[in-house]
């Protein structure tokens, strides 16, 4: 596995070794002592799925608390735009968002550490997304921030009037409004 610093500290992509042959392919994407040695040492707790349609946006999502959430992300079939926002409150890059392309095709993944909002746009239809999280779900430290956050500029690929997104995900505050949670 190659892993990438990002221009913000503690993000990094990975890029898992793909071998192929006449039958397929087969890649690792966890290795316990290889993440550790590139200083991803938390222990996850939980594996999440989802399945989305072209045009959901999902996010920017984060859960603080006793059980916040680091987030390994990949895409196991289709493709998104992912997104993470750092909010670390003593962070020099605070605020500063990042985007990256995640498909079956790449087979690139994303660390997205405590501190970070995370949110992603499906690109194409029966897209599956999965997450390995290091704390368990718990509504009562969820939290989020709009999709569309002026502050935030993040361009989304594609026209506002193609977006699916929840009711929950239109109601969220804006950056501004959540505080300092980490």
């Amino acid at each position: 596995m190659n892993f990438i610093k990002t221009a913000i500290e503690g993000l990094l992509i990975i890029e898992p070794q793909i071998w192929k042959d006449s039958r397929g392919h087969f890649l690792e994407t966890y290795n316990e002592d290889t993440f550790k040695k590139n200083g991803i040492e938390e222990h996850f707790l939980q594996d999440n799925q989802s399945l989305s349609s072209k045009g959901t946006v999902r996010g920017l999502h984060a859960q603080a608390g006793p059980n916040a959430q680091g987030k390994l992300v990949r895409v196991i079939k289709g493709c998104v735009i992912d997104v993470a926002v750092d909010i670390r409150k003593n962070s020099s890059t605070y605020g500063q968002v990042f985007q990256i392309e995640l498909s079956e095709r790449n087979a690139k993944m994303l660390w997205i550490p405590v501190g970070f909002l995370h949110g992603f746009l499906s690109l194409e239809d029966n897209t599956i997304f999965s997450y390995k999280v290091t704390g368990k779900y718990d509504k009562t430290h969820e939290f989020g921030v709009r999709y569309n956050d002026p502050a935030l500029a993040i361009h989304w690929s594609l026209p506002e009037n193609e977006l699916i997104i929840s009711e929950k995900d239109r109601a969220l505050p804006l950056l501004k409004d959540i505080g300092q949670p980490f």
